[in-house]
């Protein structure tokens, strides 16, 4: 007769596989649809037209006003969309653009008689979280925004979360003509005359950081090479402000995004987003950005992979004055992540203290 002990290694052996069955999600979590041809041969003639001689100027716009474009990228309502409005109230029109990408497969509510107007882009496509039809839609974005206006000078990312810090005269300023705006630049960005010459993107970007490695290999331990050694894999926030020349960069990309567009199969260290353009950008011109971001954000008390969020109760001006602050740049112009319900507090400080210079 069998022992006891045998039976049961016997037991346990069998039962592996149905283990293995309603376990494996856990282990390995079935990744994300790739992005299909047809949009993927949709965005190339876009990036085609962007990239185009006569309209890929690297340069600042030599227009009287180069303007910012505002690049919102979304999958629900734009929740701060009265703040928006008057944040925008008082800025010339010769000085902004609004450009919206809002995922088609959810019901989003389009403004009127506002300046958001008419600015959803008609290409848009469906998002996911975690994947790289976020990269996807921003390069969308940037490349709208390329082909609609030759003096769009600097695009700024932001989403349904973001609010502003300062008012737009002060955020246009601090980008244009502020002498000493970017803490970490030095003299040779200047004229004799305190006049700037070199304008900057502001990305952040992170060679170290404790799950990098976990997240270059999410495809495969090779799958990033040769194009993307481990040396030069990067980490930041999707949401920066990058100069005309990045921006027509970033479009013009093949490279990186063949291998960037490749599904993870290790969900939990998968954020593409975060990795594509800072590694881009610091492989092809790592002297022409700031490596931080203008935009606040609290990683304090994070879950799965989100930002802390604040609440009504914590709308405050000195929230607002201490997110403001930066020890990179004069101020911080961007903060997120807002719960929805904080509008009515934010708009009760809007006048006095969020867009008071």
């Amino acid at each position: 007769m069998y022992s006891t002990p045998f039976i049961l290694s016997f037991s346990l052996l069998l039962s592996l596989p149905i283990l293995f069955f309603f376990l494996a999600p856990t282990f390995h979590p079935h990744p994300l649809p790739p992005i299909s041809v047809p949009d993927e041969l949709d965005d190339l003639r876009l990036f085609h037209r962007a990239t185009t001689p006569s309209l890929s100027s690297s340069h600042l716009s030599s227009s009287s006003s180069p303007k910012i474009a505002f690049l919102f990228l979304t999958n629900s309502d734009l929740h701060f969309l009265p703040l928006w409005n008057r944040f925008f109230r008082t800025a010339k029109t010769s000085r902004y653009n609004i450009y919206v990408h809002a995922d088609p497969t959810i019901n989003i509510t389009r403004p009127t008689k506002s300046v958001f107007d008419d600015r959803f882009i008609p290409n848009a496509k469906r998002t996911f979280r975690a994947s790289a039809t976020l990269i996807s839609a921003t390069r969308r974005l940037l490349a709208t925004a390329i082909l609609d206006d030759p003096a769009n000078a600097y695009f700024a990312v932001l989403s349904q979360y973001c609010i502003p810090l300062h008012s737009f005269n002060y955020i246009y300023r601090s980008l244009f003509t502020a002498k000493t705006f970017d803490l970490t630049s030095n003299s040779s960005d200047l004229t004799q005359y305190g006049v700037r010459v070199k304008y900057k993107s502001f990305i952040e970007i992170i060679s170290k950081e404790p799950r990098l490695w976990k997240r270059y290999v999410a495809r495969g331990r090779f799958v990033m090479m040769p194009e993307v050694p481990f040396e030069d894999f990067r980490v930041g926030s999707q949401f920066f402000v990058l100069t005309r020349k990045h921006a027509l960069l970033v479009v013009k990309d093949r490279t990186l995004w063949r291998k960037f567009k490749l599904p993870c199969y290790r969900a939990s260290e998968c954020y593409p987003e975060e990795h594509y353009f800072p590694t881009l950008l610091s492989m092809q011109d790592p002297d022409a950005v700031t490596r931080y971001t203008l935009t606040r954000v609290n990683w304090t008390g994070t879950v799965a992979g989100h930002p802390y969020m604040y609440k009504p109760k914590e709308v405050s001006a000195k929230l607002i004055n201490e997110l403001r602050k930066s020890n990179y740049s004069s101020s911080y112009l961007f903060a997120r992540k807002f719960s929805p319900d904080c509008l009515k507090p934010l708009m009760g400080i809007a006048d006095s203290v969020i867009l008071r210079d």
